[in-house]
């Protein structure tokens, strides 16, 4: 069997249309990581520094900027995904999913502009602020556009892929960061932003012969649209008896849902869906702790401060590592399932982040490549783990009606750590008066939060693996632990519901014509 994906036997219709249109979807992860990774490289760039530079000598006597406006500039891209992710959830609802990323777009252009143009700190803020308004809505759309199109054998590959479009957008800034940092003019740092207008007219072109979401059509009633949107999908005709089953079962499922109450943002936070939306936000939150953007947004600063050589080729092979150890992980993701996955990639970051803490804090050089090797090794762990698996569980595990809003919470929960961490960073690693100087000791915080995942996967990750998104509905219904969810089944369709309450309704009605009918006849 090993690491191969086989469609069920049962299967009905082609799954490479699905595969390639939510994979086509995940090039919106390439601008997410392009726009990550491009920052730290620029913030090294000697000629970036003297150029935005207030005044401020570090300790080599070169014009830098100040650790807070090092922070202001790392962190506002997260302050403004942080509110991206969540306009997501009404412009998803109100324009749809594919409108949605393509008006986010729109955005992120505008913050690619006002960066490129820049010569000063605050409109090189401005346009850090509205790439990161643009990111994070296609942060919260894409998973929720893969979530909804993907068949559910393949759902954790299809939308584990937006992982891997990340981590090559992170190499690509890498190797192009790499390719103009040399460079003694404003071409070493506006050469790497620019390049993200290719990035996003690609998304775009291809977004605007993408279909609809079927869910989403369901949703706002337009059937026979869902019905078009999931036949190209499947490449089967709309009349198929398999388009006819799943659609059927997505128009039960949103009748069911629309019959227990109503979609507001207060709903996410009742019954078993603030269960939910809790298992969400930590998940997300505690992926940003595991200590992943530390080495993203400030590896290149931190190995040129830790006193490595070539700081820009050690933070090239990490980004090649991250690339090549997703692969596994979306293979394991379907083959092994979502809890295994986390909890065995949680242990293998608290053990490596642990190593790097305890030998970074030695002197000697042997000891220093060893760290990097276990930085290496993290790298490997989270990116077969963490990183995908996250925005899988997020996508799948809420229902219909609230999904849009939901994911839109979780997605900022991601951000608003992602800002906090990237913030506060530079003040507990750096030299000097007002900061903590902790270096690599920072990784035993990492090192602490990664055990933290460990009893968190246990406790509140729920099985998914083969479900489709109605039944991951069902799951929670039912089952009331998340380490009983293993090996769960659906023991009835939403369509047997509807079904069931409609011949009951029937039956009632029926009873009471006949004793309509006695009344009546009893009176003559």
């Amino acid at each position: 069997m090993g690491f191969r994906l086989q469609k069920p036997a049962a299967t009905e219709g082609r799954t490479w249309p699905a595969i390639l249109i939510s994979g086509f979807v995940a090039f919106g992860g390439i601008l997410f990581g392009y726009d990550t990774g491009t920052i730290s490289g620029i913030l090294a760039m000697p000629y970036w520094a003297q150029t935005f530079s207030t005044g401020y000598r570090d300790s080599t006597g070169q014009l830098n900027v100040t650790a807070s406006q090092s922070a202001a500039i790392v962190s506002i891209l997260s302050a403004g995904t942080f509110f991206g992710s969540l306009a997501a959830a009404p412009m998803g609802d109100f324009i749809g999913r594919r409108w949605g990323l393509i008006a986010s777009n729109g955005v992120f252009v505008v913050g690619v502009v006002l960066q490129t143009i820049a010569t000063s700190i605050p409109p090189f803020l401005a346009g850090r602020f509205f790439a990161g308004f643009g990111v994070g809505l296609i942060s919260a759309l894409v998973p929720l556009y893969q979530s909804e199109t993907a068949p559910k054998w393949i759902r954790g590959f299809i939308v584990g892929s937006y992982q891997w479009a990340i981590t090559i957008g992170l190499l690509l800034a890498s190797v192009v960061n790499n390719s103009t940092h040399q460079r003694d003019d404003s071409g070493s740092y506006r050469i790497p932003i620019a390049v993200q207008f290719a990035w996003s007219i690609i998304l775009v072109g291809g977004v605007l012969v993408l279909p609809e979401t079927p869910r989403y059509l369901i949703k706002n009633g337009k059937r026979e649209a869902a019905t078009k949107s999931l036949a190209k999908l499947r490449r089967l005709p709309e009349d198929h008896a398999a388009v006819q089953s799943e659609l059927g079962e997505i128009q039960a499922n949103h009748e069911y849902e629309i019959s227990l109450g109503g979609s507001s943002y207060l709903d996410c936070f009742r019954g078993n869906i603030g269960k939910r939306l809790l298992t969400g936000c930590l998940l997300q939150g505690l992926q940003q702790l595991t200590g992943i953007n530390f080495i993203i947004y400030y590896g290149t600063q931190f190995f040129k401060n830790s006193g490595y050589d070539n700081e820009f080729v050690i933070n090239l092979i990490i980004n090649c590592v991250n690339v090549g150890s997703t692969i596994p992980g979306l293979y394991a993701i379907d083959k092994w399932g979502r809890r295994p996955v986390l909890l065995a990639g949680a242990v293998g970051m608290f053990v490596s982040q642990l190593l790097v803490a305890i030998l970074g804090t030695t002197t000697t050089s042997q000891d220093s490549k060893a760290a990097i090797a276990f930085i290496c090794l993290f790298i490997f762990f989270f990116a077969a783990s963490w990183g995908p698996v996250a925005w899988v569980v997020t996508g799948e595990i809420f229902p219909l009606k609230t999904r849009a809003k939901s994911l839109s919470m979780t997605t900022a929960t991601n951000w608003i750590v992602n800002w906090a961490l990237g913030y506060s960073t530079p003040y507990l690693v750096n030299y000097g008066p007002g900061n903590a100087n902790l270096q690599s000791k920072i990784f035993f915080i990492w090192s602490g939060c990664c055990f933290l995942c460990i009893v968190f996967v246990y406790f509140m990750i729920y099985e998914t693996k083969g479900l489709t998104l109605e039944e991951v509905d069902e799951l929670y219904s039912e089952v009331t632990a998340a380490r009983k969810s293993v090996g769960w089944t659906p023991s009835i369709t939403f369509t047997q519901i509807r079904d069931a309450g409609a011949m009951k309704d029937s039956e009632k009605h029926v009873s009471e014509k006949h004793e309509e009918n006695y009344v009546a006849h009893e009176a003559t």
